[in-house]
């Protein structure tokens, strides 16, 4: 198997602010309920890495690996979110935002995506304010998932810097 790399890679699309201005606005209201302080970073991070993996998103793999990393998170946690129900590694709450997030990402041809059991593991574990909190940390990536998708950002780049057109 060959593998082929870019030293110049391009995304598919311009940066979409010139064209849609109005999305740093909304943007910027999701980072700032991330930023409440009811979630620790590293949770926000950890889901966004698994929705990242599930979506089939390098960027925001590569962007939720390099986040991980920079707070100070070991190898282990990072690598072993792709398997995280019997990884050794994370806690109860940690685990429920992982669950939550392939709920939600995940199609379940036998009924609801998010039962009420995992609903109420959730709710033991976070408060109102905390579970919406994670509610938007997942609907943050469901916000950029097209962009990520179809517009095909470049991985590894700073917001404003990740676009080549």
């Amino acid at each position: 198997m060959s593998t082929t790399t870019t030293t110049d890679p391009r995304s598919r699309m311009p940066n979409p602010l010139p064209f849609v201005p109005e999305m740093a606005e909304v943007a910027q209201g999701l980072h700032k309920v991330l930023r409440n302080g009811t979630i620790p970073p590293t949770t926000i991070s950890l889901l966004q890495l698994r929705a990242g993996q599930i979506l089939g998103s390098t960027y925001f793999t590569i962007r939720e690996t390099k986040n991980l990393r920079e707070i100070g998170e070991s190898e282990e946690r990072i690598t072993a979110v792709a398997t995280w129900q019997d990884a050794p590694y994370f806690t109860d709450a940690e685990r429920v935002a992982l669950e939550l997030v392939e709920a939600v990402h995940t199609p379940n041809p036998a009924g609801e995506r998010v039962s009420d059991e995992l609903y109420a593991r959730a709710s033991a574990l976070y408060d109102d304010k905390a579970l919406w909190t994670l509610i938007m940390a997942i609907a943050h990536i469901g916000f950029f998932t097209p962009a990520a998708l179809i517009a095909k950002p470049i991985p590894g780049r700073a917001p404003g810097q990740n676009y080549s057109q």
